[in-house]
């Protein structure tokens, strides 16, 4: 086992790691040191957590060598021990160290996941430099959604897009400010396959007689257009131009809004985006309207003001069943409470301009209001309904009133939904924890810690799980972990997407 001298000499000298970098090492770091590291004790006179981000941490990685980095919440600056020194690392000699660190823990080799991780980092560069020559949205809402620069806080390679050339994928980024028209298509009446309310679409344009309008992202064409000629040809499909009023991507990158028609729409990517090939599946689709409604009954006898952006139809090709699939969601003017403005909740922790974080006179107080809005609709669901809500940052929106305190929490993708008995009620209960209180309130908490040094965000959330009632939530207040979702391993072993995987993570709310 490496012993390391407690007081070092300095690490080598490089240039400052440049911001693509520092982006793209965070969420792996957060990945590795959660994963597989084990923190060393440290050293006496280490300053209390508010300044951390001034200090370093060491951690033993499987083989033992040692790793430090600065910062808890994104962790930065990388340093491996070696020669009796410490070497900075840059991204790609990271990428190196946790493909030899992940081969030796699992004794598997993937080869795979380090041209994501580097591609993600090639990506950053990219979505950086358009953002410096691009406006961002004047709505807040849009600017929210916008916001990921660094995306996914735990998973290797959020940013990846599938390893294609960047012009290609670019202009749909919302990471880059995209906003663009929607491509119509028309698909020939026998050929179509729909369930629910799609009425949306067809508000879009007009199709010929004998057609019926099928909108697709530019982007999906440009993937699979050589497979749609034969339909082109015989005139199964035709294209029809695309829509006047654009279309902005939102942080999901395939999940469009459309602020004139004010609805939400969703398509099929063939590209890995986080642990998924982002399609919309045959076997989802077909099970929307039951988990759809099952999810709107359970909101709508929830506490509060919780709302539901309903996933309320789909329509594709049958000859192109996922390829060409679209799904209609609520635009959000019907649901949000008026005087709110609604934001995504990924947003609030990323930042951007006129989000409430930073100005919260009262941070407490804003606290506990957000929390009062997110955590009893999604104890309510679980409990009264068996509704299990993917109530993580990406799903939620909190809108806020003109003051930007939250009023109101809106709940959105039926995809991610799951329901009891389909799953057991263990299982259930533990992916409600992993993406609401470990996904989401532990990273929206530190987010605004950061900007309000000294809060304690925990007693909020006791109050709210305490005050429901349910045995679960009872349980959570002593449990000594929380389950933390293992993306790198996931990602590293090939295991389904879907399947997820946890380790304990230390629980905050065991406090006092």
């Amino acid at each position: 086992m490496e012993r390391v001298d407690r007081t070092p000499p300095p690490a080598d000298p490089v240039p400052a790691p440049d911001a693509a970098d520092a982006h793209a090492a965070a969420p792996l770091l957060n990945c590795l040191l959660r994963e597989v590291a084990e923190p060393l004790p440290e050293p006496a006179g280490t300053p209390p957590g508010g300044a951390a981000s001034r200090t370093r941490r060491t951690y033993r990685l499987p083989g033992g060598r040692l790793l430090r980095v600065r910062g808890t919440r994104r962790p930065a600056e990388p340093e491996v021990y070696a020669d009796g020194r410490w070497h900075r690392l840059g991204h790609g000699e990271l990428v190196k160290l946790t493909a030899e660190v992940l081969r030796r823990h699992t004794g598997l080799s993937n080869h795979e996941l380090p041209a994501e991780m580097l591609d993600s980092r090639a990506a950053l560069a990219a979505l950086l430099a358009a953002r410096a020559r691009t406006e961002p949205p004047a709505d807040p809402y849009l600017r929210s959604e916008q916001s990921l620069v660094s995306g996914h806080p735990h998973h290797p390679a959020p940013k990846a897009r599938g390893g294609g050339p960047v012009a290609g994928w670019l202009p749909y980024a919302p990471e880059a400010h995209a906003r663009f028209p929607l491509t119509l298509l028309a698909v020939r009446e026998d050929q179509v396959a729909e369930d629910g309310d799609t009425s949306a679409l067809d508000a879009l344009g007009a199709a010929p007689p004998g057609y019926r309008l099928l909108p697709a992202h530019p982007w999906q064409l440009d993937l699979t257009g050589a497979d749609l000629a034969p339909a082109f040809a015989d005139g199964r499909l035709l294209r029809l131009g695309s829509t006047g009023p654009t279309a902005w991507p939102t942080a999901a990158v395939r999940t469009l809004y459309a602020p004139a028609a004010d609805v939400f729409v969703k398509f099929s990517l063939d590209v890995r985006i986080t642990n998924d090939v982002r399609r919309l599946w045959r076997h989802d689709l077909l099970r929307t309207r039951r988990t759809d409604e099952a999810v709107a009954r359970a909101l709508a006898a929830a506490p509060g003001d919780a709302a539901w952006l309903s996933d309320r139809g789909w329509r594709t090709a049958r000859f192109a069943f996922e390829e060409l699939a679209v799904l209609v969601r609520d635009g959000l003017r019907g649901h949000t409470l008026p005087g709110t403005t609604p934001l995504l909740a990924a947003g609030l922790v990323e930042g951007f301009e006129g989000s409430p974080l930073p100005d919260a006179a009262d941070p407490a107080a804003w606290w506990a209001a957000y929390v009062r809005a997110v955590v009893p609709p999604a104890l309510t669901a679980f409990a009264d309904h068996g509704v299990v809500l993917e109530a993580h940052l990406q799903n939620t929106l909190v809108a806020v009133d003109a003051a930007g305190t939250p009023a109101q929490a809106l709940f959105r993708d039926a995809e991610g939904v799951k329901l009891l008995p389909e799953v057991s009620r263990a299982a259930g209960w533990e992916r409600l924890v992993y993406c609401l209180v470990v996904n989401h309130l532990m990273e929206v908490a530190g987010a605004l810690a950061e900007h309000h040094p000294g809060l304690d965000p925990w007693p909020a959330v006791r109050h709210e799980l305490a005050a429901h009632g349910l045995p679960e939530a009872a349980a959570l207040l002593t449990a000594p972990a929380l389950p933390a979702k293992t993306n790198l391993l996931l990602r590293w072993t090939g295991a389904d997407g879907a399947a997820a995987r946890y380790r304990p993570l230390p629980n905050p709310l065991a406090g006092p």
